[in-house]
């Protein structure tokens, strides 16, 4: 039904001269992997043919660097894994095709079927087994939470949970693949996975058990967390302890030190990334010693997008328009464990990691920090480039000096 809807709109919208996609920029650009230094070289060559080693400074090494923002402003490996990708084909949700417009009865009749199955009977079931998930969640860890500690209050704990989560999975018609179950992490482990949406949380609990890591919130997420936290040994932080990260790496120690609690569930990217790229892991989980389950996610998007904008969209909107898509379709690789070895330092030991995830989830894997979703580019990237090119310069004239 979707690919004949896909077909239909295709070939109206040849028919009517009429753009189908958003023009996207990426890829646009031929970028070689070559230095900055033999970049350079090229464009003296090429303008004034003298060697490198010629001059100290040379006015055209300008164009390098103007080359490089253009391309930049241009092709931005960063701000567009930041924005839902729109498909090449159409699901029947008009917010996958933004140049949707009128091109037949039948099509329009189908999209209007679409829309009162999604929301006159889909959205209303959905948000009542969210509702159910999350009352049971409460009300039953916060029972075994009065029970004291033992096997039997563990053996309760464990299911209570997952069976909550897999409640609220079935609330967003999850479908989900799980790829190499014996690699599923373990007590005393810490499992780091990709993040694309918050429900990467009950996507990977309603098939394990964690501990989780996070902030302390207010209003109906604190109500949650107190009552987790007292069946289960979750970490949760103060605002003001996040920002501590000595602290938080001991508690996290400590955690992990213990081989009968939990393995701890983290997203070392931060931030959410639109389910194409892997970005910059935070080396603060891998400092800690412990072993490394990787665990790689991939959405399907052609049923519905999981991607979460923070920046466009709130909480309940973005729940809305996930409960009011046609199901949420992924996949979840559990990798092999992963240990730190003894050459390597933490910064070594994530990108080892954050590229078996890339690897096996088909993802982009990225070298940028995801927090510049928010942020501006720190000083230490611009003074990064500024060391390269003036070790270019002073290498050279000190190599003459020499000679």
């Amino acid at each position: 039904l979707l690919q004949w809807a896909t077909l239909r709109i295709e070939r109206g919208a040849k028919e009517k001269n009429h753009p189908l996609y958003k023009p996207y920029v990426n890829g646009i650009i031929a970028k070689e992997p070559t230095s900055l230094e033999e970049e350079i070289k090229e464009i003296r060559r090429s303008g004034s043919g003298k060697a490198l080693d010629t001059p100290e400074f040379e006015l055209s090494d300008i164009f390098y660097f103007c080359r490089k923002g253009i391309e930049t402003i241009m092709d931005d490996e960063v701000t567009k894994r930041f924005s839902a990708e729109e498909l090449e084909s159409w699901n029947l949700l008009s917010r996958t095709n933004y140049n949707f417009q009128y091109i037949s009865l039948r099509l329009t009749v189908l999209w209007g079927l679409g829309v009162l199955i999604r929301y006159c009977f889909l959205l209303p079931l959905r948000i009542a087994l969210a509702f159910t998930g999350i009352s049971l969640l409460v009300t039953g860890t916060t029972v075994v939470g009065y029970l004291p500690n033992g096997r039997c209050k563990e053996f309760l704990s464990k299911h209570v949970h997952l069976m909550c989560y897999r409640i609220c999975v079935r609330a967003l018609t999850a479908i989900i693949t799980y790829h190499d179950r014996e690699n599923r992490p373990r007590n005393g482990g810490i499992c780091v996975a990709n993040h694309t949406s918050p429900i990467d949380v009950i996507i990977l609990a309603s098939d394990g058990y964690y501990a989780m890591v996070g902030q302390i919130h207010g209003g109906l997420m604190g109500v949650i967390q107190r009552a987790m936290v007292k069946a289960c040994p979750h970490v949760w932080f103060e605002r003001s302890e996040v920002k501590d990260r000595h602290l938080v790496a001991k508690r996290l120690t400590e955690h992990v030190q213990d081989k009968s609690k939990l393995p701890i569930l983290i997203f070392p990217e931060g931030t959410c990334i639109n389910n194409t790229s892997v970005m910059m892991f935070k080396k603060g989980s891998f400092e800690i010693g412990a072993t490394v389950y990787p665990v790689a996610i991939k959405y399907d998007p052609q049923f519905g997008d999981a991607f979460w904008n923070s920046s466009k969209y709130g909480m309940v909107t973005y729940l809305l328009r996930m409960m009011t898509s046609w199901a949420i379709v992924c996949s979840v690789w559990y990798l092999p464990p992963m240990t730190r070895q003894p050459e390597e330092d933490a910064v070594q030991f994530a990108n080892r990691v954050k590229s078996a995830i890339a690897r096996q989830g088909g993802l982009v894997d990225l070298l940028w920090d995801g927090g510049l979703k928010r942020e501006k580019v720190k000083d230490t990237f611009k003074e990064e480039q500024q060391k390269l090119y003036s070790k270019m310069i002073v290498g050279n004239h000190e190599d003459r000096s020499r000679s």
